[in-house]
């Protein structure tokens, strides 16, 4: 079957053709619901690997590989700390649980205080979504030859809602970072658009570019924002918040996320910023409400 666009012919027969001429497919809903699939998950795993550990408040570590497929991959044992706990969680990393691979979306999701994460590999979008506490690294392979500020390493929408904890990624994430943020730091290398939308506490540091409108909708919290190339003021949504340079008072502070980042998330890049600080400290611009 062909149509006219523009009088040009454009034939949708491999479009309209039936999928299945033998009708033996359904062709509605024959199911009440979508059951998930059967088998235990990797957060399942990770729930009866750590429950022993979060009732008896024992250390634990733990190591698997991990695939897209695994989603929301320690919401569950978040959810078995709160539980018993409350929202404050557990003091200290109880629970150490190292993955290899790329995770599914929400790795991370509902993060509490005493749980720790590392990704070794790259993660999908959602990481850390409604964090409250503990703590998500994400980092490049050990054999890795690619510069962790030059590739993306988690997806969009990340720290969705988030209200405290930790977050360290070597590498770029996608957009709408930090968004809704009231309270977890995070530092990575890089941003797309819409970062940090709609933050109203937290502190964020972006080690490297970022995309426009960063800031909408920002009304607390606070941003540090590496601008090598003196791009970031028009690239800032400035309706609600301004940009000042970097204080004395500042760098304390901020200079110690970067270096927690260097370390736990193996970044070489932040580990050079840290050893031309001089040069770094005047390129770094600070975000935070009018």
């Amino acid at each position: 079957m062909e149509f006219l666009v523009n009088d040009s012919p454009i034939d949708l027969t491999s479009v309209l053709a039936d999928p299945d001429p033998s009708r033996t497919q359904a062709r509605k809903n024959i199911y009440a619901r979508n059951d998930p699939p059967v088998g235990d998950t990797l957060d399942d795993w990770l729930f009866e690997a750590a429950s022993r550990a979060v009732e008896n408040r024992e250390p634990i570590v733990l190591a698997r590989e991990i695939k897209n497929t695994d989603r929301t991959v320690g919401a569950r044992i978040a959810g078995e700390i709160a539980r018993v706990y409350g929202d404050l969680g557990l003091p200290g990393d109880i629970i150490r649980a190292t993955f290899r691979g790329s995770a599914g979306q929400s790795f991370g999701a509902f993060c509490i205080n005493g749980l720790r994460l590392t990704l070794i590999g790259e993660a999908n979008d959602y990481v850390g979504k409604g964090m409250a506490g503990g703590e998500i690294v994400i980092r490049l392979p050990e054999r890795a030859r690619y510069a962790s500020n030059e590739n993306a390493i988690l997806g969009n929408t990340v720290l969705y809602g988030a209200t405290g904890g930790a977050l360290f990624a070597a590498g770029i994430a996608g957009e709408r970072f930090a968004v809704r943020n009231s309270g977890a730091s995070a530092v990575v290398e890089g941003v797309g658009d819409h970062a940090c939308e709609y933050m109203t506490g937290g502190t964020v540091a972006v080690l490297g570019q970022t995309g426009r409108n960063f800031g909408a909708g920002m009304t607390g919290g606070v941003a540090f924002v590496y601008d090598r190339a003196n791009q970031f003021a028009a690239r800032l949504n400035a309706q609600l918040v301004k940009i000042d340079h970097l204080t004395r008072d500042d760098e304390p502070g901020l200079r110690a996320l970067i270096a927690q980042h260097a370390d736990v998330a193996a970044s070489a890049w932040a580990r050079g910023l840290l050893d031309r600080w001089d040069e770094t400290r005047e390129q770094f611009w600070k975000v935070s409400a009018k």
